[in-house]
């Protein structure tokens, strides 16, 4: 009896309210499970990835991920300004309008990141990575190649990526974290495949990396934007640069948001193989991965908030928005104790996840 009151009590949590609040809890919920299983998937890529090629080369990988991640700072917060946007035309069924967004902002994109990463392969041969990053000649072996090859990956991913804002517009964050669990399982059995077929090194590394996140994320445009979202897919007579302001003004607030992101999360990794070395990039790295566990689950509950808050400004439902934020600041409380235990329990951790192939 006790049992089926509990069942009743989490369907009506889930079930019942406003349908703002509805649709959040069942974000969350899917993404708990989602992001749950990308979280274990992760801790799994970790020793088969450093099995597959030593510490030194695997920190050398996050590096160089993490230094083309700052072209970034090229798409001047103009994702953002699209999430909020398209999400008030959505709310208030203007798909016109939602096409019209969509489109100038893959348009956008294109004009910017495509001429970008031609400039960059073209310059990269002329440019001496060896010295730039403080590396042996040995340690260097396929530093181009796979420097040409991340380019390409963050690139084109950028642009694709869009596809991802539509989702978090449409309020359905569940859906883009089910893209990111997809590309994560492809990746863990590509380098299961190369573990078994090919020999350890930097460039076989980064392919396994790049190319899953491609093809997936080019999958879910095509059959999104086919399917479900047929009706606000991009095309070029719906380009319409009249709206390019009203994206980039707001994304122009965000990307100060960007610029201190990406100092604080991508340049550490350059600096700590600059003067450190890659086996210390991989002991921060995977340090680094523990941690933001705790970080990861938090976005999931606040991650469907941004939609939803949005719609409730555009909507004049203040109340609903106090109610949601008085409600997250008791759940940080928990968040912050459980970051401290995290942190006592973190050398155990360690030895039972990587055991004794690297020092933290």
């Amino acid at each position: 009896m006790n049992s089926n009151k509990l069942i009743n009590k989490g369907k009506d949590f889930f079930t019942k309210g406003e349908v703002r609040s509805v649709k959040a809890k069942i974000n969350i919920l899917y993404m708990l499970f989602i992001k749950g299983a990308n979280i274990l998937m992760g801790f799994f890529l970790v020793p088969m990835t450093l099995n597959y090629v030593d510490s030194e080369k695997y920190g050398i990988w996050m590096a160089i991920s993490s230094m083309v991640c700052w072209i970034s700072f090229f798409d001047i917060g103009i994702n953002n300004g699209l999430k909020n946007n398209l999400t008030i035309a959505l709310s208030n069924g203007d798909k016109a309008l939602a096409k019209k967004y969509i489109s100038t902002t893959y348009a956008i994109l294109c004009f910017i990141f495509l001429p970008l990463m031609i400039i960059m392969l073209s310059s990269s041969p002329f440019i001496n990575w060896m010295r730039v990053m403080n590396l042996s000649q040995e340690s260097a072996e396929g530093l181009l190649a796979t420097i040409c090859i991340t380019i390409v990956y963050f690139c084109l991913n950028f642009i694709l990526s869009t596809i991802n804002v539509v989702l978090m517009a449409d309020q359905r964050p569940a859906d883009s974290a089910f893209r990111n669990l997809i590309q994560q399982a492809v990746t863990l059995i590509l380098i299961f495949i190369f573990t078994k077929t090919t020999h350890g090194s930097l460039v076989n590394l980064c392919i396994c990396q790049c190319i899953s996140p491609l093809i997936v994320i080019t999958l879910f445009n095509f059959t999104l934007f086919k399917g479900r979202y047929k009706e606000i897919a991009p095309s070029l007579r719906s380009i319409d640069f009249s709206v390019a302001p009203q994206l980039i003004k707001l994304g122009l607030q965000f990307f100060i948001i960007q610029i201190a992101s990406i100092i604080q999360y991508q340049m550490i990794n350059f600096i700590i193989l600059r003067y450190y070395g890659g086996t210390e990039v991989t002991a921060y790295s995977i340090s680094f991965k523990l941690f933001s566990a705790v970080n990861m689950v938090w976005s999931i509950l606040t991650t469907p908030l941004w939609a939803a808050f949005t719609e409730a400004i555009a909507k004049r439902d203040t109340a609903w928005i106090r109610r949601t934020i008085k409600k997250y600041l008791l759940l940080l409380a928990f968040f912050i104790v459980g970051g401290v235990i995290l942190l006592v329990a973190s050398p155990w951790i360690f030895k039972i996840w990587i055991g004794d192939t690297i020092h933290i």
